[in-house]
């Protein structure tokens, strides 16, 4: 074996020690320690204030609490872009965490359809795709009204990777349901979601619908969204799903004219811009995902990740006040393009924070204070469930890295990399497919 592979080994062995003992040392200490009662979630209002509160979440660190545009730009580093309208935005190095810059990151503002990251980071383990299941009447009940559909049917059976496509190329209400249903009904999902925002320290978030349709209460911010991402990217379906551009979708089981029953199928496109383009808007170069959104209340929503010369990007935007065609996608693409420019000119403002089963300092109250409106008070109860990307990690140890490992290893040496280096790889990202 070269001497390079030896070395990368024995400090990959090292690492998982080293793991394995501060692991040790966590549960002895959380078990002395009672996590904290969750506050009250902030409520939305019909028409969301256009200034953003003085006080702010500081998870992630101090910048990201304050109003504002926040960024420390280096020798040789490009200005920021200019002409952007969007309240919230953040532009984040998704594997490192660096926060690059922000702009009102912890505004709670309503997410839409980009909360269906949320659900798919919380859902996506507990259904193998192969899995059919039957539609009944219930299973679609309380879609609101005015919802984007996939076109699922009654008394039809689809299979868990159909209703995933219909989840992310059309952000289908109706195949969230259904995948609702299947985990025991909406407010199950519900919390199941909310629980896993709260082990990712996504502390501005609070879950209503699990479809992100307005509704009373139910807030996240460009800090939290940008966590969903990150996580959900972890998985290799989900990788998968948000990169597809375009699927076949079951339809409705007719007869034909010999009396035959067929089930043909229609096609789906993904409703995600800067992955299929639009007029007047080309394809992002390096685009590999991963949700937008758009209703009365949020505005168009939108988190994107792309890769160039090895470099992986996060970018969400929240609602931008100019009224033009495809802006949120817009303003996207000039903060992507800053960003790979400004990587390694600008000192972060800040950092992605790990979930509370991967970071050492997620005790209760850490980092945490300061919510929206200055109540001073976050969901701050430690969660004991399992983060889904140290638990269910995919594909090899991450970008750029040649050494393969597997099984309950690579779950370790994930974490480890997570402690040790707070970095986070995205095992094979998926580049655009056409």
């Amino acid at each position: 074996m070269p001497a390079m592979k030896k070395t990368a080994k024995s400090s990959l062995l090292v690492a998982s020690a080293t793991v394995l003992s501060l692991s040790l040392s966590l549960a002895l200490a959380a078990s002395a320690v009672a996590p904290a009662a969750a506050a009250d979630g902030p409520k939305a209002t019909a028409e969301p204030s256009a200034t953003p509160p003085p006080e702010m979440s500081t998870v992630g660190g101090a910048r990201l609490g304050q109003p504002g545009t926040q960024a420390d730009l280096g020798a040789g580093a490009p200005v920021l872009p200019k002409g952007l309208s969007a309240r919230s935005w953040i532009v984040a190095d998704a594997e490192s965490g660096d926060v690059l810059a922000a702009h009102n990151a912890h505004w709670r503002l309503p997410p839409a359809s980009t909360l269906k990251m949320l659900f798919a980071d919380t859902l996506l383990p507990k259904f193998p795709k192969s899995t059919e299941h039957k539609v009944v009447p219930s299973d679609l009940a309380g879609i609101g009204a005015g919802s984007s559909m996939v076109g699922i049917k009654e008394d039809e059976t689809y299979s868990v990777h159909d209703l995933w496509l219909g989840v992310f190329l059309r952000s289908g209400n109706d195949a969230v349901h259904v995948l609702s249903a299947m985990n025991q009904g909406v407010d199950r999902t519900v919390q199941d979601m909310n629980d896993h925002a709260e082990e990712l320290q996504a502390l501005d978030t609070t879950v209503v619908s699990p479809d992100g349709y307005d509704e009373k209460g139910q807030v996240s911010s460009a800090y939290d969204l940008t966590l969903f991402a990150r996580s959900g990217l972890q998985k290799k379906d989900f990788r998968e799903y948000c990169s597809t551009v375009r699927a076949q979708f079951p339809g409705e089981t007719r007869k034909n004219k010999k009396g035959k029953k067929v089930r043909p199928s229609f096609e789906i496109q993904n409703t995600n811009r800067l992955l299929t383009g639009d007029y007047g808007l080309d394809s992002y170069k390096g685009i590999a995902g991963v949700k937008n959104g758009n209703t009365t209340n949020a505005g168009a929503t939108f988190t994107g990740v792309a890769e160039r010369d090895g470099k992986v990007l996060l970018v969400t935007v929240m609602n931008p006040e100019k009224n033009e065609h495809d802006q949120v996608y817009k303003e996207t693409a000039k903060l992507l393009d800053w960003g790979f420019k400004a990587s390694g000119k600008v000192q972060p403002v800040g950092e992605l924070v790990p979930p509370r089963s991967a970071d050492t300092s997620a005790q209760p109250g850490a980092n945490a204070s300061g919510e929206a409106g200055g109540s001073g008070k976050d969901k701050d109860k430690a969660s004991s469930r399992p983060v889904a990307a140290s638990t269910h990690q995919d594909g090899s140890s991450g970008i750029g890295v040649a050494l393969a490992v597997t099984g309950a290893v690579l779950v370790l040496l994930a974490a480890g990399v997570f402690v040790i280096n707070r970095r986070w790889p995205l095992p094979e990202l998926m580049r655009r497919r056409r």
